[in-house]
């Protein structure tokens, strides 16, 4: 199964179209009939990949896919998004043809925050001296939510948020101290608010592949292992530095185009609190009444 996923991301895919919150815009339609989902991206300079979701759910479970007018519908599972497409260069490197990112096709660690940042100004590869340690935007662009994390405690049986045929990946390991879910991934992105977490001090916005979570993590605190500094795996990005950066256009129709990442959103969100299969209902009731021009 891994490996005809892994085949399927690197095959250029169909046109494709890339969901916002409430609708896209229909001024994007003649980018949108492009021949493949490579030449639509191309021009964006912060194009989202799909989250890779591929199951329905209700509250509580997993559910058929709903029809048109039920509840649950319209959620994520049920709609395209820009497919990963990846490819493998031969050299230790990926190339992702919707980000424009290139990676290390391996990963270096576990380091420390200041190790990591250390290794990182150092790194030259496959004949590139331009590797950074990647921004939360750009190493969250990576994961892979049809991934499941079925027992925390053991590594059989679960399946990582990260296409593990494309990327190499490890979960904790366990005779070193670590639990099983700790693959947390460090990035250069940091919390700026006061305070810290269970004092923790200065954190870092990580990406766990093991169970599919953004979280603050210590920066140089001791909290790992046996009351060391916490260590986290290491996978340097180059290319694209404009990626994660958005460019909103307001269109004055109460509509705001991201020109970025080509999605258009609502300038007005819903003005009252709503629980998820509230929300879906209400996004169907606004494409019945052509909300703001549109229907998607």
């Amino acid at each position: 199964m891994k490996t005809m996923r892994a085949k399927n991301r690197m095959m250029l895919m169909t046109p494709i179209l890339a969901i916002a919150l409430v609708l896209t815009g229909c001024n994007w339609m003649g980018w949108l009939e492009s021949t493949t989902a490579i030449a639509q991206t191309s021009s964006l300079s912060y194009p989202i990949v799909d989250t890779g979701q591929e199951t329905s759910y209700g509250n509580s479970s997993a559910i058929a896919a709903p029809s048109e007018g039920a509840a649950f519908f319209g959620q994520d599972a049920q709609v395209d998004g820009n497919h990963p497409s990846y490819l493998v260069n031969g050299d230790g490197t990926v190339t992702d043809q919707v980000t424009g990112l290139m990676w290390t096709q391996d990963y270096y660690g576990k380091m420390t925050y200041s190790e990591a940042v250390s290794y990182a100004q150092s790194f030259t590869y496959a004949g590139y001296s331009d590797w950074r340690l990647p921004t939360i935007k750009e190493l969250y662009s990576l994961i892979d939510f049809s991934g499941e994390d079925v027992n925390p405690m053991a590594s059989s049986g679960n399946d990582p948020f990260i296409d593990d045929g494309i990327f190499d990946f490890a979960y904790g390991d366990t005779s070193a101290g670590d639990r099983i879910i700790d693959s947390q991934w460090v990035t250069t992105t940091l919390y700026t608010g006061e305070g810290g977490f269970g004092g923790a001090g200065d954190l870092m916005f990580g990406v766990n592949f093991a169970d599919g979570r953004i979280k603050g993590y210590p920066v140089n605190s001791t909290m790992g292992p046996g009351g060391q500094e916490k260590e986290y795996f290491v996978r340097l990005v180059r290319g694209n530095t404009a990626y994660g950066e958005n460019d909103f256009l307001s269109n004055g129709d109460g509509t705001v185009t991201d020109l970025a990442t080509g999605l258009m959103w609502s300038q007005d969100d819903s003005g009252v609190g709503m629980n998820w299969e509230e929300a879906l209902d209400y996004v169907q009731h606004l494409n019945e009444a052509n909300f703001l021009g549109y229907s998607d």
